[in-house]
């Protein structure tokens, strides 16, 4: 009984080895996203054109029941499960459908502020184009982390939402969403009312 005790003792203090243990120091995910390439993107029935990402997946087009001529345009970023929705409406020169269309995308936005921490706004000019409108940045675990509209402010208004397939945790999609926020620029630059 003593020389398995002996044995043990003797186990138990090598097994220390005289290492001090250290903690692994505090990383981050390094998530690495392809360069994106852009191409022109038509629309059928839809006056507009823009250039869309090459990591669009798939583009779904519905006409949408509305009091003027209105589409869904759905861009489908699969590989980071992510869909930016987006919707046309016509204004037909109609002051107060412009007024109803600001106020509804600015009404959706605001929606987010129960879950959001901050909503900077970004605004958007592009006078040669006739494209003015607003980029909303949605920080904290809302369901929607960037939303914008531009509009030529007599015929025309687009509105985008970008969401992803998944529980609203920001510091988890900020990532993908901080990238996904450049190719929306990116539609809101390149913009062209038909």
């Amino acid at each position: 009984m003593k020389f398995k005790l002996s044995i043990l003792v003797v186990l138990v203090l090598l097994s220390c080895g005289g290492e001090d243990y250290v903690p692994k120091p505090k990383a981050y995910l390094r998530l690495d996203y392809p360069k994106a390439t852009y191409k022109t993107q038509e629309l059928p029935n839809i006056p507009v054109v823009f250039e869309v990402s090459s990591l669009v997946n798939e583009l779904k087009i519905k006409t949408m029941a509305s009091s003027t001529k209105s589409y869904g345009i759905n861009l489908e970023y699969k590989p980071l499960k992510a869909t930016l929705f987006l919707t046309y409406k016509a204004i037909n020169g109609s002051e107060k459908n412009l007024e109803d269309f600001l106020n509804d995308a600015q009404k959706l936005t605001l929606e987010h502020t129960k879950k959001a921490d901050e909503i900077p706004v970004y605004p958007f000019e592009n006078k040669k184009r006739k494209v003015y409108g607003m980029l909303s940045e949605v920080k904290g675990n809302a369901a929607s982390p960037a939303q914008f509209y531009v509009t030529d402010s007599v015929n025309h208004f687009l509105t985008g939402s970008l969401y992803f397939h998944a529980k609203p945790n920001y510091d988890s999609i900020l990532p993908a969403a901080n990238f996904l926020q450049k190719d929306i620029k990116h539609i809101m630059e390149t913009i062209e009312w038909q």
